[in-house]
């Protein structure tokens, strides 16, 4: 395509917002409502992720060795261990640091067991983690079945609802999402359609004249990335506002719990650039749907 005749494309795309001024407000509000919602789905999203991440990433297997296990039994035992392909590592600790652990998580009341000091009934534990927070239930299963593994925990209910709460979020999170576009993009080929009709006349004699379906596209092609660019400018400046003070007067208060806020940085930059891309590709994409079903007649 000639410059000049992009130039024109781009013009008449211009104009056609103007021409058509109300419809461009409606549709224009209408993505704007469509991509702040949007955008606040993949800020809670990518929050849940992270944080997803994180407890998926904590999840272990403690596998408690038999306490008539020698050294020899036991270096066995971790061989065995490591030897499973989806183990990424294996961790020892001694009775003696699992007490000091024990005494510690339990605060003022863990005082009561500095008495088995010197009587540790506790077992040498293996920290085992595997390549894939998925994989954590079959590695357990298998290392259940090996000798002086005397008992294997790794929260199997809790494990198991966990994994189902965070698949389940992330399917409702993205449906909606999806949902979301799906709406914006019917409510730009709706406006688009309202245009056509309008200006029915001229592109009538604009193909009697000879003009291609690609001339006659373009301006409302444009028109479309216009109308879906437009419709992002204020849920971005709402969302990096909104998300600086949530993240200012939110963070501090979640900093001693296991929720933790993704930075401000990037996040707002990726997320706005996320909704002008959004919001070009459903709006070109709905008139490129509306155009299509026009010239097709």
């Amino acid at each position: 395509m000639k410059g000049r005749t992009f130039i024109r494309h781009l013009r008449e795309g211009v104009k056609s917002l103007g021409r058509n001024s109300w419809m461009t407000f409606a549709s224009v509000s209408a993505v704007t409502i469509t991509l702040m919602l949007v955008g606040v789905f993949l800020i809670l999203m990518l929050n849940l992720n992270n944080f997803a991440s994180s407890v998926e990433g904590d999840v272990e297997i403690r596998v408690h060795i038999d306490l008539a296990a020698k050294d020899a039994d036991k270096q066995a035992l971790k061989a065995k261990i490591e030897a499973l392909p989806k183990v990424a590592n294996v961790q020892y600790s001694s009775r003696d640091e699992e007490l000091k652990s024990l005494i510690k998580s339990l605060g003022e009341e863990g005082q009561a067991f500095k008495l088995f000091e010197q009587q540790n009934p506790l077992n040498d534990v293996y920290i085992v983690k595997t390549k894939k927070p998925e994989d954590i239930i079959g590695v357990a299963k298998q290392i259940e079945k090996y000798p002086y593994a005397a008992k294997v925990k790794y929260g199997e209910k809790q494990v198991q609802k966990l994994f189902k709460v965070i698949n389940v979020s992330r399917n409702i999170g993205l449906a909606l999402i999806i949902g979301l576009i799906f709406t914006a993009m019917f409510l730009i080929s709706n406006t688009i359609k309202i245009t056509i009709v309008a200006r029915r006349s001229e592109i009538e004699i604009m193909r009697l004249v000879g003009a291609t379906n690609a001339f006659i596209r373009w301006p409302f092609f444009l028109e479309g990335l216009f109308l879906g660019v437009l419709g992002s400018i204020i849920p971005i400046i709402v969302l990096i506002g909104s998300y600086n003070y949530l993240f200012a007067n939110v963070k501090p208060k979640l900093d001693d719990s296991f929720f933790m806020l993704l930075p401000t940085f990037p996040l707002t930059i990726q997320v706005s650039l996320l909704l002008v891309v959004i919001g070009a590709c459903i709006g070109m994409w709905g008139s490129f749907i509306s155009v299509r079903k026009f010239l097709q007649k």
